[in-house]
């Protein structure tokens, strides 16, 4: 029981300095220890729910992304003329 003790304690302490410098810094936003824990599994998961989504849709990717094109070429207006 004793040697089942200190691992245990051991871990805790583990997971301890784990969570004391963990550090996520992006740009202007800088987190550290359980905030950034939780930033990193939010991130994990919002992964994790865009690739579902997009293996929902994979088959629809091709004309969404023509549309698109289209799109941005009308708001730029780069064109070619009709008469060359």
């Amino acid at each position: 029981m004793n040697k089942r003790g200190r691992a245990i304690r051991a871990f805790f302490r583990g997971i301890a300095r784990v969570q004391a410098t963990f550090e996520i810094q992006i740009g202007p936003i800088h987190a550290r220890g359980v905030p950034a824990i939780l930033i990193g599994v939010t991130g994990i998961v919002v992964a994790s729910g865009v690739t579902v989504m997009l293996a929902k849709t994979a088959e629809r990717l091709p004309e969404t992304l023509r549309e698109a094109r289209g799109l941005t070429d009308s708001i730029r207006g780069h064109r070619p003329p009709l008469n060359p």
